[in-house]
């Protein structure tokens, strides 16, 4: 490849480059740049939201560079509130070890083991005193700190501000020069930190790196990102048929976004996809195509397989309730009906309002998929097997 191209390859599905001139005269260089992401492991699973960075860490594999993988055992232990409007607890160092060492075999299910570095921030943290720490600290200010949002607002609002949580970025920045990094890849919601390295670097006298902010990807509600405490995510290390019925669970908008984030697909590839779905391609179809790549690169291809098998048997032929009940609806003036008015007039929700706490719940499935969508409308000459929770099960048609 040549620059310009290893350039379009970066750039896809990124939020942002900073500075991209440097970032293309570093690749003009023909030399392998030290391309750096760091996760603290504050649960022991990684999700697929994690698995932005390391696909983008992949791509830079690929292209020859050096990837590094960071584990931050010393941060995770202060705890980075990014995002929070409270001070985040702290984790033992004992359960920052735990969730560590499921860190290094779950990334080689996407990295090259041969191609990375795995590094624990607390190989050169461990080794400093209270004074070379003062000493970091002395290199930035209290005023360009509160430029955080987060610490802004909590600031503005009166909340409180621990003086640890201002050694977060701080240490994450001067991670960058312990490490001599060409790039920092963080999510968006880490862009002060990362730019916190590029000063840091500056002042020890290092070129400043590239940062590049991946999108926050959103759950499988399609609204807050996803996320372990809120229930909205997918493990990469959940069974195959978990992992395969969550994702078909996904709406049909939410998936594209998958596929640009997640998927190892081309542009073109995906695009052709998108007209096809227009030109009536079953979006369904297409999903299964999500799933099974998904499911094929945290597992195998045989557990996909099943894993497909398993969900059509389960509602695409019948497997379902012997007594369930046929039900007709007339649709609205355009030939359609909004999601609580099905659920309410098929007698599975007492009012609409229920139907949209249902929703919120993620108890509300159609055809086997869950709804997310509140504003999903069901179009006419369909039928539909629609269930709420684990008992409650109809087959709606709309005239």
């Amino acid at each position: 490849m040549t620059s310009s191209e290893d350039l379009g390859l970066i750039r896809r599905g990124a939020e942002e480059i900073l500075v991209e001139a440097e970032l293309v005269e570093r690749l003009k260089e023909g030399r392998r740049l030290r391309v750096k992401a760091g996760f603290d492991p504050t649960a022991p699973d990684l999700h697929l939201g994690h698995t932005v960075l390391i696909n983008k860490l992949r791509q830079f594999q690929e292209l020859g560079h050096e990837v590094m993988f960071l584990i931050g055992d010393f941060t995770g232990m202060i705890g980075d509130p990014t995002g929070k409007n409270v001070t985040r607890k702290p984790l033992t160092r004992e359960e920052v070890l735990e969730n560590a060492v499921t860190y290094e075999h779950q990334i080689y299910k996407i990295l090259d083991p041969g191609k990375t570095t795995v590094l624990f921030n607390s190989q050169w943290m461990a080794e400093m005193n209270a004074a070379d720490l003062v000493h970091v600290a002395a290199k930035y200010t209290v005023a360009r700190m509160l430029e955080r949002d987060d610490f802004n607002k909590r600031y503005n609002s009166n909340q409180p501000i621990a003086i640890h949580e201002f050694l977060y970025p701080l240490i994450q920045g001067y991670d960058s020069v312990a490490m001599k990094a060409d790039v920092e890849l963080g999510g968006t919601d880490q862009k002060f930190n990362l730019l916190v390295g590029r000063e840091l670097q500056k002042h020890y006298g290092q070129k400043p790196q590239v940062i590049m902010t991946m999108p926050i990807l959103e759950g499988l509600d399609g609204v807050q990102k996803m996320s372990k405490s809120l229930g909205n995510y997918i493990g990469i290390s959940e069974p195959p048929d978990e992992m395969f019925g969550k994702l078909m669970s996904i709406s049909d908008e939410l998936m594209w976004r998958y596929f640009t984030l997640l998927s190892f697909r081309s542009v073109g590839e995906i695009e052709q996809l998108k007209s096809d779905v227009a030109a009536g391609l079953n979006p369904r179809d297409v999903k299964f195509q999500l799933c099974q790549e998904i499911v094929t690169r945290f597992h195998d291809r045989g557990a996909a397989e099943a894993a497909q098998a398993g969900f059509v048997a389960r509602f695409q032929k019948g497997n379902l309730p012997e007594d369930m009940p046929e039900i007709l609806l007339d649709g609205d003036e355009d030939g359609c009906l909004g999601i609580a008015t099905v659920l309410k007039g098929a007698g599975l929700t007492g009012s609409t309002s229920e139907a949209f706490r249902m929703i919120q719940q993620g108890a509300v499935r159609i055809d086997g998929e869950r709804v997310a969508d509140r504003d999903m409308t069901v179009q006419a000459g369909c039928t539909h097997v629609v269930q709420i929770g684990k008992r409650r099960f109809a087959r709606i048609t709309v005239n």
